[in-house]
């Protein structure tokens, strides 16, 4: 794993900010192709995505700040860290639902052109954290066990050795769910040819990825703080705590749409 590619003077140019910084250029084009195919202005879709990268930056910003105890906000470590995944999400959808209206833009239609765009940008950033060495897996046994260097070590803290000096060995749990969102990405795209209302992409997104971060929780095992005492209290992360949150809010909608539709529409039921 390689978290430092070069130096610019003393700036580094790092592994995960070349991933992210692809899988959000990839992503934003994905984007404007799935809205054009909605009939929606690609021009609008890229002015909206950025201001909606802007939002998730500020979003994971946020939340890192509120969950972890010990973060220096003025600090070097703060502004490259890639924050809380969770707070990205809630500041990236605020973005689009307070800049939908004044684009005068379909906020649902929007929103699915973005969900699969959000898998594959996760996708991407899974990949730098793995070559940063961050959002570490529990140690294991199984064939996939890792093994992080020095660099990674330096960088983020991951766990080198076990407490008797020996090689220590990871899930890899960046790049399970690297692939499980590549994955995710596809059926999202498919759905979005298939969709029977405007918003089931999304509402979609939100239930499988709640599922799946909820568990790969129970392997992970890097230091995420505590939102609120929740995590002593509960025995759950945070992130776990958030996605029970969003998969129930993402059921209720699912089953509220899909009777809408059924009730103009009763093909669909």
């Amino acid at each position: 794993m390689y978290p430092e590619i070069f130096r610019i003077g003393d700036f580094p140019v790092t592994s995960y900010g070349i991933w992210l910084a692809v899988g959000m250029l990839i992503a934003l084009f994905v984007a404007s192709r799935l809205a054009a195919r909605d009939g929606l202005p690609r021009e609008r879709i890229y002015d909206l995505g950025l201001w909606t990268l802007l939002g998730g930056l500020v979003g994971s910003k946020i939340l890192m700040f509120f969950v972890e105890d010990t973060v220096q906000v003025f600090s070097l470590d703060f502004l490259r860290s890639g924050g809380v995944y969770y707070g990205g999400l809630i500041g990236g959808f605020l973005a689009v639902a307070i800049l939908v209206p004044l684009y005068k833009l379909p906020f649902w239609k929007v929103a699915d052109a973005f969900a699969p765009a959000v898998a594959l940008g996760q996708a991407f950033g899974r990949q730098g954290c793995f070559a940063a060495g961050c959002c570490w897996g529990k140690p294991t046994d199984l064939f996939w066990g890792v093994h992080f260097g020095e660099q990674g070590h330096e960088y983020t803290g991951v766990p080198m050795y076990g407490p008797s000096g020996e090689d220590l060995f990871l899930h890899p749990t960046q790049l399970i769910e690297s692939f499980t969102m590549l994955a995710v990405f596809c059926l999202l795209v498919w759905l979005h040819r298939r969709k029977k209302f405007d918003g089931q992409v999304l509402i979609a997104y939100g239930i499988i990825y709640s599922i799946f971060r909820f568990s790969i929780e129970f392997i992970r095992d890097d230091p995420r703080g505590d939102l609120f005492g929740l995590t002593a209290a509960t025995g759950l992360s945070t992130s776990q705590i958030v996605s029970l949150f969003v998969a129930v809010v993402a059921v209720v909608f699912m089953i509220w749409r899909l009777r809408s539709v059924a009730r103009k529409d009763p093909s669909v039921a």
